[in-house]
């Protein structure tokens, strides 16, 4: 899955879209500072790159 050898670090240069604003919108289920659902901040420390850009891409589509 993570095709890096020391996988305690994350993948160069995705950066994680967390910008410390930590609350979850129970309307959407997204958190409200950077738009993720809980899974997708539940896993991001384990997801290879090819996930981060995915979870980058959707939250383009993600309304405020």
């Amino acid at each position: 899955m993570n095709a890096h050898v020391n996988d305690t670090e994350p993948p160069p240069g995705i950066a994680s879209p967390c910008i410390n604003v930590c609350r979850m919108d129970p309307r959407t289920g997204w958190c409200e500072g950077c738009r993720r659902t809980i899974e997708e901040i539940a896993h991001w420390s384990g997801m290879d790159a090819a996930a981060r850009r995915a979870v980058w891409a959707a939250l383009a589509t993600r309304a405020c």
